[in-house]
């Protein structure tokens, strides 16, 4: 396998929508022991999100106070468009409705990944990063076009008509600048919003609060030749950033496939962290790696054994960590684990959801709700191409 940054994964994932959807099904395998798996149930499953005709993708969900706050890449056509924009839905109740998406931002190219994380001062951080891998899709047609050869079962006159107003916003110049990774503050509950600022690092669901007051951000730096993987430190309340360390590949392994982080602090004060891995050995399994001095330094990246596109790390009420992933096998859908020794070791999967009709789904996130019980949230393709938002409530013993 040759080795690719996310802008090239990108570029693969708008000429096959899918990433991993049909590959052989089978469970993964702990190689290094496993905590004990919890009892747990699933009360209800449902979709959330309309308007329906547009495509919602990379969903993060939030707890503030009373209310659940969940972020996407809203207003999409398909996986990869430039349609895309940040939107942020609210509900009152639990998860019970839902109310009319709010625009967040809307730039001029593709606005991918939403993440959010609520601060203990109640701030609200959205994050996303901006995406041109639209264009070789666009320009592909365009040519055939011109050469008579364009394909109208794919590309309506409408649809090219509507792509190029889009395209031709802004030049190729500035549509390069637009790249970047993305943080917007709101600190009245999301009434107002900062403007966008850049942070040195992405990952699909955004920062995280430290028990010392501090935010960490792990992720990958997008659109830079390096390309390097680390951590990131806040230590006022997310108005900036500075990164407090890099993470080492394992031996034989290219960094520039590590990529969709996402960390959580354990009891014992360790940050845990998980990376979906492009490399081939381990392909498309979560490496895990800790940190025992607030990210500036790491442990190699292992396996865990455990095959997930990607995962989200919660610490439940009762210390165990949980992390939800999607599983783009047989039985698509959305599986978790738990730790019950600080990710030292995890637990066997539980199904949350498996009844998946596509692999074009995933990227769930998790929070627990004042009763105890779990709110998982995660897109889905349900028919045609247009992907929905969809939850699950459920407990665990």
């Amino acid at each position: 396998m040759s080795k690719f940054n996310r802008r090239e994964f990108l570029s693969r994932t708008a000429k096959s929508a899918v990433v991993g959807a049909f590959a052989s099904p089978f469970l993964s395998k702990l190689a290094y022991g496993a905590s004990a798996t919890p009892k747990f149930e699933v009360s209800e499953v449902k979709t959330f999100s309309f308007p329906h005709e547009y495509y919602y993708g990379w969903p993060t969900v939030a707890k503030r106070g009373s209310e659940l706050l969940v972020v996407t890449s809203g207003g999409r056509e398909g996986h990869v468009c430039p349609f895309g924009r940040v939107e942020l839905f609210r509900s009152k109740d639990s998860g019970a409705t839902w109310t009319y998406p709010q625009v967040l931002y809307d730039g001029p190219t593709d606005d991918r990944d939403a993440g959010i994380c609520v601060t203990d001062k109640g701030t609200i951080l959205v994050t996303t990063f901006t995406s041109n891998a639209y264009v070789g899709m666009f320009k592909e047609e365009e040519k055939l076009r011109a050469e008579g050869k364009g394909r109208p079962n794919i590309w309506s006159d409408g649809r090219f008509e509507k792509w190029r107003l889009v395209h031709e916003r802004i030049t190729d110049e500035q549509r390069e600048k637009e790249l970047g990774n993305w943080m917007f503050r709101s600190t009245d509950g999301g009434v107002t919003w900062s403007e966008r600022y850049s942070t040195p690092f992405n990952s699909p669901h955004g920062p995280i609060q430290l028990s010392n007051g501090n935010l960490l951000y792990v992720g990958d730096e997008l659109w830079t030749p390096e390309h390097r993987v680390g951590a990131s430190v806040s230590e006022d309340d997310g108005q900036t950033w500075k990164v407090a360390g890099y993470i080492e590949p394992r031996e034989g392994d290219d960094v520039h496939a590590y990529y969709e982080l996402h960390a959580v602090e354990a009891n014992d004060g360790s940050i845990v962290a998980q990376i979906r891995n492009g490399n081939p050995n381990n392909s498309d399994e979560n490496l895990q790696i800790v940190s025992k001095d607030g990210g500036a330094t790491w442990t190699k990246p292992r396996a865990i054994g455990v095959w997930g596109i990607p995962s989200f790390l919660s610490k439940l009420n009762d210390g165990r960590l949980l992390m939800t992933y999607g599983y783009r096998r047989a039985p698509l859908g959305i599986q978790a684990r738990v730790s019950d020794d600080n990710g030292e070791t995890w637990s066997d999967a539980m199904q949350i959801y498996g009844d998946g009709k596509t692999g074009d789904l995933g990227y769930p996130s998790t929070v627990q709700l004042d009763d105890g019980s779990l709110f998982t949230v995660w897109y889905e393709v349900m028919e045609g191409w247009f992907a929905k938002l969809r939850s699950a409530r459920w407990t665990i013993s």
